[in-house]
């Protein structure tokens, strides 16, 4: 949690900017882990999303204090991010562990990962790799360091969407890439509508979630696509000088504004 008052972005800005956010599909899994057994997965050349349907553990990534999975904890965590889901414990001194690795993506299918035989209480997740963007150019996740972590409750859970998806990679019928990305799509604009009320940390790490400024130009230039942009009607946009404007945009996406 943050203690200072988080800065926001506006929502006339989230609007703009959330109506060019595309989402590129990677990968699916359906990740059961049971009671004694951790499900060791390594880390993706995408970012994760790793959302609990059922059943409770504890998600660890090193160095950080262990993730409490409850149902509907959603937690995105960086590119190259190895991790590690536990279940239940039973007898922490007698932990056994399966052993996976993520692959590169684009197989377009869902896939079982199972650590446990089955029969002891159980965590069931849903773990996406995705590539989102805005515009088709500005990672969503550019710049992320530490995980995302958001708790939903049975009246705004993500369930419904997730399982949606599932169902469409093992249906493999005609339109399967457009709607399974149309639903993650779905998914992460709940999870970034949340960046309105949140008071977790990721709000003011997420790329343009991190500088009103910076989301205002954004925001000009995706609500008037046809209008002739240049830097500096960008950072008249953002209420900067032209060389804070460069910096700042550099410092939120890790590339120059042209």
């Amino acid at each position: 949690m943050i203690d200072q008052p988080l800065t926001r972005i506006s929502h006339t800005d989230l609007e703009e900017i959330l109506f060019t956010l595309e989402v590129d599909f990677v990968d699916l899994f359906e990740c059961v882990v049971g009671a004694g057994w951790k499900l060791e997965m390594l880390g993706s050349p995408a970012p994760g999303m790793h959302y609990n349907i059922s059943g409770g553990g504890r998600l660890i990534i090193a160095g950080r204090a262990p993730i409490a999975l409850e149902p509907h904890t959603l937690v995105i965590v960086p590119a190259q991010t190895p991790l590690v889901i536990e279940g239940p414990p039973v007898r922490p001194e007698n932990w056994q562990t399966v052993r996976v690795g993520v692959p590169a993506g684009g197989r377009n299918h869902v896939e079982r990962l199972a650590a446990g035989d089955g029969t002891c209480p159980q965590v069931m997740l849903v773990c996406g790799y995705v590539r989102a963007s805005y515009a088709g150019s500005l990672d969503l996740f550019a710049g992320l360091s530490t995980p995302i972590i958001e708790k939903f409750d049975e009246t705004t859970a993500l369930t419904p969407q997730l399982e949606a998806v599932v169902v469409e990679l093992i249906r493999q019928e005609i339109g399967m890439k457009a709607m399974t990305a149309t639903l993650l799509k779905e998914v992460l604009i709940v999870l970034l509508r949340r960046s309105m009320t949140s008071m977790n940390e990721w709000v003011e790490r997420l790329s343009l979630l991190q500088s009103p400024q910076i989301a205002r130009a954004f925001s000009d230039m995706a609500a008037r696509p046809e209008f002739a942009h240049s830097v500096q009607s960008l950072a008249q946009s953002a209420g900067l000088s032209r060389s804070a404007f460069m910096a700042r945009f550099q410092a939120v996406f890790g590339t120059p504004p042209r």
